[in-house]
């Protein structure tokens, strides 16, 4: 089975490079085994904010109307790859 591949789009314009980044260090470190990996896309869009999984949108912050939590983030992720995943921490 080919492992899933996350996305983050990005609006360099708006500063959100290292916020990116840092969501794909820690989904990256979560999901060590699970994934083929993270990619971070800078948007032509300002303001844009997408997370997806293999191009299924998984959260839009326009929609949300905020950043994801990184505990939230890591809720949708393993959802979506791994339902029955134990979190640790991040379950509690």
């Amino acid at each position: 089975m080919i492992k899933p591949l996350i996305s983050i789009e990005y609006c360099p314009r708006c500063g959100w490079m290292l916020r990116s980044a840092y969501m794909a260090q820690e989904l990256l470190s979560t999901f060590t085994e699970q994934l083929t990996g993270v990619t971070l896309i800078p948007s032509e869009t300002s303001g844009t904010f997408l997370i997806s999984i293999n191009d299924q949108l998984i959260f839009d912050r326009k929609e949300a109307g905020r950043f994801p939590e990184i505990k939230e983030l890591k809720k949708l992720v393993r959802d979506y790859i791994d339902p029955d995943m134990n979190l640790g921490h991040t379950d509690r």
